[in-house]
């Protein structure tokens, strides 16, 4: 008995993101392989290369999709947040998700650009975060500084508890990105 999952016609693409994201639930994203993949689908390897040329363009999709999640549970955590708290909120989601998802995570920021002006890209991550900044500095400068400032919090706690040079803590998370100490004076 065969344990491929079926996939719809003309839905092709879409399956295999989410056997990439099923398998990285498991394994480290060097570890994927497109001829697994598309067993896993139930086609054959040449079909999956109509989809992605390479390995390569598969795994900027699923880095792609795992920023679109991570922007989604911060929406959330934001959403379900009283105002004062809603930025530090995105920012626990971050950590959270990051934990949830560890080797979506390294891979997201592995295949991301070159971290610049727009910090992480001009995802809706990068863009709630350029916005909480904004209100918060009111100048350019300072919100280019605040974000890099948030984002290195949030991340570097990420790779801490990922690292196990921190342990994975709810109750950390909640002590270091707090809305009443984080970046005040």
């Amino acid at each position: 008995m065969s344990t491929s999952k079926s996939y719809h016609h003309g839905d092709l693409h879409a399956a295999l993101i989410e056997a990439g994201l099923s398998a990285l639930e498991v394994q480290d994203a060097g570890d994927l392989s497109l001829r697994k993949l598309a067993r896993e689908v139930g086609v054959s390897p040449t079909a999956v290369y109509r989809h992605f040329p390479d390995k390569d363009a598969l795994l900027a999709a699923l880095a792609q999709t795992g920023i679109e999640q991570m922007a989604a549970w911060q929406k959330a955590a934001a959403e379900a947040s009283g105002a004062d708290d809603a930025f530090a909120a995105t920012g626990r989601a971050y950590v959270r998700w990051a934990l949830a998802h560890p080797a979506l995570f390294r891979l997201v920021f592995g295949k991301c650009e070159t971290v610049g002006e727009s910090v992480f890209g001009d995802n809706a991550a990068a863009q709630m975060l350029r916005s909480y900044a904004e209100n918060f500095t009111g100048t350019e400068a300072g919100t280019q500084r605040f974000m890099l400032q948030a984002w290195a919090v949030v991340h570097g706690l990420a790779m801490l508890m990922l690292d196990g040079q921190l342990p994975k803590d709810e109750a950390l998370i909640d002590r270091v990105i707090d809305a009443g100490t984080l970046f005040r004076a």
